[in-house]
């Protein structure tokens, strides 16, 4: 407690202060015993200084001298002693002055434990907080506006199709029936691919603002997993692709709601059909280790640039550019898988290089005989 309390702004004054006074009585005793000594061995005033020694003493008196230099002296003093500190003040002073005019990334060193050190970590703090928050309004403005851009092009794309022929349509220029159903079909599946990016849109925006409502229940990964390829199986077969599940005799509890949890293993399952069915196969792999329930996709697909690997769970992101109706759906579908598993406390990681691609999802093991909540 003595420690802490010698380290403080309050002692360190004090100390200056009291240092000040130690100081000026030494310094005035010794131009006292001088002063004698000079009257001593000059008495008859043959000086300069015995003379104007003597004149002051008669005339002004010793105590009013000694005491208007005691005054001088003393702030003399107490400036020096004060020195780091004052400049200390002065150097918090113009942190928060570079602060003030916008300089975010100005830091005002630490350099003691006491309320001067605590002021400037507490303004260091304050800055770099505030910083943080502007940096994360312009990425929220800068998010905003790319989701509009992309929401636009998407939209845009499949609208001006379905108006073209509707156009053709409207105009009386169908040959015949035949090709009247021809472009039919085509707007039909139009409006179809504009109703499955606005469910997407809605989604990702219901599963990015954590207003999706969770039911968590007990379940076992590998049962889900299962029954959810049995139902990919016709996509599967029109791909040209098979899959295979390799997991331990004993079942992988998580706890989860059990529509999201669909929802992240078709997107992967859609994914891979999609992007690697050149690959001819998937294998899933269902593991845990201490702490997490770990399922593997992996497909033999062509491999994922290096460039695109961070980027492939934003937003309207495609690997491929063209956002063809081939090539990319509406490009939220990874980034809703990815906010899901969050949501679960998971992670979802992508790995890929000529041999292989993987995406691995990691959520919480279940407790033992954990109840659904």
């Amino acid at each position: 407690m003595n420690r802490k309390l010698a380290r403080t702004f309050l002692w360190k004054v004090l100390f200056a202060f009291l240092a000040s006074l130690s100081a000026l009585g030494l310094v005035l005793l010794i131009g006292y015993y001088a002063a004698g000594l000079l009257l001593y061995f000059d008495p008859t005033s043959s000086w300069f200084l015995t003379t104007l020694l003597r004149w002051v003493i008669h005339n002004i008196g010793s105590i009013p001298v000694m005491s208007v230099t005691g005054v001088i002296l003393f702030l003399v003093l107490f400036f020096y002693f004060s020195r780091s500190i004052i400049a200390y003040i002065e150097e918090i002073t113009y942190g928060l002055r570079e602060i003030a005019d916008g300089k975010l990334t100005h830091r005002i060193p630490v350099k003691s434990a006491d309320e001067l050190g605590v002021v400037a970590d507490i303004i260091n703090h304050m800055a770099e907080r505030l910083r943080q928050s502007i940096e994360e309004e312009r990425s929220a403005v800068k998010a905003k506006n790319d989701l509009i851009t992309g929401v636009s092009h998407d939209l845009r794309t499949p609208l001006t199709s379905i108006i073209g022929f509707l156009e053709y349509m409207e105009n009386d220029r169908c040959r015949d029936e035949v090709e009247y159903r021809f472009y039919v079909n085509i707007v039909y599946g139009k409006a179809l691919s504009l109703k499955k990016l606005i469910d997407d849109l809605f989604e990702y925006t219901r599963v990015t603002s954590n207003e999706i409502p969770l039911h968590f229940e007990r379940l076992d990964v590998g049962s889900v997993l299962r029954q959810l390829a049995d139902e990919f199986v016709p996509m599967f077969e029109r791909a040209g692709m098979t899959y295979h599940i390799k997991a331990g005799a004993e079942p992988l509890y998580i706890q989860a709601d059990s529509d999201e949890l669909v929802r992240v293993y078709e997107n992967l399952f859609t994914n891979t059909i999609r992007y690697a069915k050149e690959g001819k196969r998937l294998d899933i792999e269902i593991a845990s280790d201490e702490q997490d329930v770990v399922v593997t996709f992996r497909n033999y697909g062509a491999p994922i640039p290096a460039m695109d690997l961070p980027y492939v769970f934003e937003r309207f992101y495609r690997v491929d550019k063209s956002r063809s109706k081939d090539t990319g759906g509406s490009g939220l579908g990874l980034a809703i898988t990815k906010s899901i598993v969050e949501l679960h406390g998971g992670t979802i990681t992508v790995t890929s290089n000529k041999r292989q691609t993987e995406f691995v999802t990691r959520f919480p093991k279940a407790d033992k005989g954990e109840e659904p909540s």
